[in-house]
């Protein structure tokens, strides 16, 4: 058993998605969360700019002392992980789009993802593409879905709007599956919900990345079987949509430069 946290970092609040997740599967672990909004989104930026945040996010995370580490963001997952688990001696969890689900269960052989365009271009997204080539994917770049999720404009007139020009096409492809690409996407449930025809699905990867955190625990022998857990947030941005989003009395949400 080990009482040092679990550290996770996105670039900004969607992470928070798959935060729920584990904090529901594991629910006496301590967490600390750390939110890069200041440098969000990711999906617009180089490889190595991505590495290089997610880098420093890592650091900051070590040095709050956590045992295992979970890049909730499918962009620096993506591009960066493989480069953190050659420079850095502890686990770590990644996220990437739930392709494989969709491909294997689709009736009409035809699937969507909704993704940044840092995980679309990403040579690790591609070799998942490529393994599933009975399947006809259709891939749509996000643009600026993140900007106003960070925004609190979840529910917001342009969000319907942007959701409907990337989401009808597919609908018009006779998709029977989405699958969110980005951790922020999840909170875009609701109203994705009230475009899409009822029959499609929609698959994000939050459980899975929650029962993976838990099996690596489980054979490092560092879970936590029954304490108070503190739940701590870090952001370098106003922490308002934070912690709308969150919606916890037990979050301790800390605004900082980093």
């Amino acid at each position: 058993m080990s009482t040092q946290a679990i550290g996770l970092f996105d670039s900004g609040v969607g992470g928070t998605s798959i935060w729920k997740e584990i904090h529901k599967l594991l629910p006496y672990e301590n967490t600390i969360y750390l939110a890069d909004s200041a440098n969000a989104p990711y999906g617009q930026k180089s490889k190595e700019e991505i590495i290089h945040l997610s880098e420093k996010n890592t650091e900051f995370l070590l040095e709050k002392n956590v045992k295992i580490i979970v890049v909730a963001c499918n962009t620096a997952t993506t591009n960066a992980i493989k480069e953190l688990r050659s420079k850095y001696q502890i686990p770590f969890i990644g996220i990437e789009p739930a392709i494989k689900p969709a491909a294997l269960n689709s009736q009409t052989q035809t699937i969507g993802i909704l993704a940044t365009k840092g995980t679309i271009n990403s040579e690790l997204f591609s070799k998942a593409v490529q393994s599933h080539k009975n399947v006809k994917i259709i891939e749509q770049i996000g643009h600026n879905l993140v900007p106003l999720i960070e925004n609190g404009m979840i529910e917001s007139a342009e969000m319907r709007e942007l959701l409907k020009i990337y989401l009808n096409p597919m609908i018009e492809q006779n998709i029977d599956y989405l699958v969110l690409g980005c951790s922020h996407y999840p909170y875009l449930i609701p109203v994705i919900k009230e475009i899409l025809p009822t029959h499609i699905q929609i698959i994000d990867s939050g459980e899975a990345v929650a029962k993976q955190t838990r099996n690596v625990l489980e054979q490092n022998n560092l879970l936590v079987s029954d304490q108070k857990p503190t739940l701590t947030f870090y952001t370098n941005k106003n922490g308002i949509v934070l912690k709308s989003l969150l919606n916890s009395s037990e979050a301790v949400i800390i605004e900082q430069n980093f």
